[in-house]
């Protein structure tokens, strides 16, 4: 698996976990407001670290870090993945897995052998609109069959929607609403978007934000908690 970064403690990734953070190279997503650039394109990519550097730091570690989070980039495009979490839930650590949710077959795979035990699904805008987001032709039966596992899946999660005025209106947020209520969805959250750090297109910085109180209106209206 091509791992192109690696955050050795972190008491935000994962709720109520003292958690490592690998960051997976490769994207099957562009979406234009993505924070991870290095990750999503080939020549930015940097020398990949090895998997026996990582298994060796959490060996070490686990008396005192109780979780891994596994995010990107787009973990689940990695064939390998499975037989990767495999040997970190060997080391006894619980896992978060970060996704877009465009391969349901991959999810599946993970939460049937139980190798996952937190997942946060983004979601990018209302469906009709997810294309346009994320740069790439989407089948978003996809989209809808991974909230669906996700949901049904017996372990703690939340969907999560960074709130970009391009590409989310108050109307989008209506429809992702009654999507994630449908599916029957107990946690989702909206993040404000940062354009402080660095994004995929750059250009987006120069475009109108929510202001903060936009934010927190919208927040209070259509989270889920």
């Amino acid at each position: 698996m091509r791992i192109g970064g690696f955050q050795k403690f972190s008491l935000i990734d994962y709720p109520k976990k003292m958690a490592a953070v690998i960051f997976t190279q490769g994207c099957n997503f562009r979406c234009p407001f993505c924070y991870n650039p290095d990750l999503v394109l080939p020549e930015k990519y940097v020398q990949p670290i090895s998997e026996e550097e990582i298994l060796g730091f959490l060996e070490k570690r686990k008396n005192h870090l109780t979780g891994v989070v596994v995010t990107g980039g787009e973990p689940t495009i990695h064939r390998d993945l499975a037989d990767f979490l495999r040997k970190v839930k060997g080391l006894g650590y619980a896992i978060k897995l970060d996704t877009n949710g465009n391969d349901p077959d991959a999810l599946g795979v993970l939460l049937e052998e139980r190798l996952v035990d937190y997942i946060a699904m983004d979601i990018k805008t209302f469906l009709a609109r997810y294309s346009e987001a994320t740069g790439v032709d989407i089948n978003i039966e996809n989209i809808k069959r991974s909230i669906d596992l996700v949901v049904n899946s017996g372990i703690d999660y939340h969907f999560r929607t960074t709130l970009i005025r391009k590409f989310i209106s108050s109307n989008d947020l209506e429809n992702i609403y009654k999507i994630l209520d449908e599916a029957k969805a107990k946690k989702y959250v909206i993040q404000r978007f940062d354009v402080k750090l660095r994004l995929l297109d750059e250009t987006l910085k120069d475009g109108r934000v929510y202001s903060e109180d936009e934010f927190k209106e919208l927040q209070q209206k259509w989270e889920k908690k």
